[in-house]
C-alpha cells in the first residue's frame, strides 16, 4: 500500500470514533512528523464530522504541508507558539500535545528553550482546556524518559538513569518533568490526561530541520551521496513508522485509561543505528562511511546504548501493526523523492 492507503486505513480501525463527533481537535506540533501524520489521519477519514485545528508557528510551512485541506471548511490553521498562553475563544474538547524541539542540534544549542517549551507549552494548554470544555488531553511524550537502562525491555512502570547535569538531558528530563505536570494537573484539576512514548519515529514528511539520523541518512540517499555515519552505530533502538505510530496513538486517544502511559513501538523493528544505515544504503544502491562529528554534533547525541520498549500494554487496547521495517524504509524514501 501506498502512504495514502495507509493514511485511509487508519480511518478504517474498529474504534470509538463516534466519541469526536461534533468535537473541536486541536493538534500541536501540527507541521512535525507526527503531528502532520495525526492531521492526515483525520482529514481523510471519508466520516469525519468534527474540526481539525492544526496548530504550529511557521504558517508558510502550514500552507504547504496542508495544501489539500485549504479549501475544507473542517480545517484550520491556527498560528500559535506553545510557549505563551493560548488565546482563543474556541472549546478545544480533545487536545493532542505534540509540539516540541526533537532534533539534537536543539539539544546542544537551545538547552534552556527546549526545556520550558516543553514543560510551559503543557501548562499552558492544560489552562486553557480547564476552561474551555476540554474532555482529554494527550500528550505525546517520549522514550528518552527511560534514559540509560539495565538491558531489560522498556515497560511503562520503569525509570531508567538521566544524568540531570548535562545539558543534553534538557530533552528527556522535560519531557519526564511534563509527564508529572500532566498527571499533576489531573489530580488536582480533574484534567483527563494520556501520555504516549513513541520510540524512533520515522516517516516521510519530517521538516527541513530536523537532524535526527534517520532523516540524515534519508536525504543521503535521495541525493544519490554515501550513507555517512558519525558514530559507530553500536546504539540498539525500537523503531516505528509513523502511520503505525498514529494509529497507536488513537487507540489511546478513544480507548485508553486517564493518567496512564503507554509505550509505542514495533517490535519487528529493533535494529542499530548502524544497521538502520546499512538498510537504507541498500536500498538506495550507496555505500555507508564513516566521519569524525563536531564537538556539537557529538554534544547533541542521544548516548543510550539499548532502548528497547515493551509494547504489551498498548497492544491490550487492541492495536496491532503488520509489515516489514525494509518495506516502510522504502515507502518512505519513495513518498520523499516524489515531494516537491
Amino acid at each position: 500500500m501506498s502512504y495514502a492507503d495507509d493514511i485511509r486505513s487508519v480511518s478504517a480501525l474498529d474504534l470509538p470514533w463516534t466519541a469526536l463527533g461534533g468535537c473541536n481537535i486541536l493538534i500541536t506540533g501540527a507541521t512535525g512528523l507526527i503531528g502532520s501524520c495525526m492531521v492526515d489521519v483525520l482529514m481523510n477519514n471519508p466520516k469525519r464530522d468534527y474540526c481539525v485545528y492544526a496548530a504550529g508557528r511557521n504558517e508558510v510551512n502550514a500552507r504547504e504541508r496542508f495544501r489539500d485541506y485549504l479549501g475544507d471548511g473542517r480545517f484550520h490553521f491556527l498560528k500559535y507558539d506553545v510557549r505563551e498562553a493560548l488565546d482563543s475563544d474556541v472549546d478545544f474538547h480533545y487536545v493532542i500535545h505534540a509540539a516540541s524541539n526533537a532534533s539534537p542540534n536543539f539539544f546542544s544549542t537551545k538547552p534552556v528553550e527546549v526545556m520550558l517549551s516543553n514543560i510551559e507549552g503543557v501548562k499552558n494548554l492544560l489552562d486553557y482546556g480547564i476552561g474551555h470544555n476540554m474532555r482529554r488531553f494527550m500528550y505525546v511524550s517520549s522514550g528518552e524518559v527511560y534514559g540509560e537502562g539495565d538491558g531489560r525491555d522498556f515497560t511503562e512502570e520503569y525509570s531508567g538513569y538521566v544524568d540531570i547535569t548535562k545539558p543534553r538531558s534538557c530533552y528527556p528530563s522535560s519531557k519526564r518533568a511534563a509527564e508529572t505536570l500532566c498527571v499533576s494537573y489531573a489530580a488536582e484539576y480533574g484534567a483527563d490526561v494520556v501520555i504516549v512514548r513513541p520510540s524512533h519515529t520515522y516517516g516521510p514528511h519530517f521538516t527541513s530541520s530536523d537532524n535526527r539520523v534517520y532523516a540524515q541518512f534519508i536525504r543521503n540517499a535521495l541525493k544519490g551521496e554515501d550513507i555517512v555515519m558519525k558514530s559507530s552505530g553500536s546504539q540498539y533502538r525500537s523503531w516505528c513508522y509513523v502511520v503505525d505510530c498514529v494509529s497507536a496513538m488513537f487507540y489511546v486517544l478513544l480507548k485508553g485509561e486517564t493518567m496512564q502511559a503507554y509505550n509505542i513501538a514495533d517490535h519487528q523493528s529493533n535494529i542499530t543505528i548502524m544497521e538502520l544505515a546499512r538498510m537504507i544504503s541498500r536500498i538506495s544502491g550507496t555505500k555507508v562511511v564513516c566521519e569524525v562529528p563536531s564537538d556539537g554534533e557529538k554534544a547533541g547525541y542521544n548516548t543510550v546504548t539499548k532502548s528497547v520498549f515493551d509494547t504489551h500494554k498498548t497492544e491490550q487496547l487492541g492495536w496491532s501493526i503488520s509489515g516489514t521495517m525494509e518495506e516502510k524504509i522504502q515507502k518512505t524514501i519513495c513518498v520523499r523523492q516524489s515531494m516537491p
